[in-house]
């Protein structure tokens, strides 16, 4: 299973064909992803276009507990010299967690474990 960043989702919203063919995958977001991309496309479009991604995503999305985002927060500041994003590390350790493979373009998280680096 694969478990999607932020990045995924917005080369998806893009149309590019590498990531779009992963709607036909088996994936999930985290719910802490789904939040984060709503607010970008919300930045970069509108309410309208960010409510339609939102929608087409929510079944995909999952909750993230209370002692995944903690050990987010510690692998962040773990890890601070690599400036690492709070909503990638809460879908790196939610992978982690649930033996999933993080996808993510992001090369701080390259060379990881439980990571499949994909970029545009």
């Amino acid at each position: 299973m694969l478990c999607l960043d932020t990045y995924a989702l917005a080369e998806i919203a893009k149309g590019n064909s590498k990531f779009v063919k992963l709607m036909n995958s088996d994936f999930i977001i985290t719910d802490v992803t789904l939040a984060e991309f709503y607010g970008i496309i919300l930045r970069e479009y509108d309410e309208l276009t960010a409510n339609y991604w939102y929608k087409k995503l929510n079944s995909y999305s999952r909750p993230v507990d209370k002692l995944i985002l903690v050990k987010a927060v510690k692998f962040r500041h773990q890890n601070k010299q690599k400036r690492l994003s709070f909503f990638d590390c809460v879908g790196y350790i939610y992978s982690v967690e649930n033996n999933h493979k993080f996808l993510t373009g992001d090369k701080e998280f390259e060379k990881m474990s439980h990571v499949e680096f994909m970029k545009a």
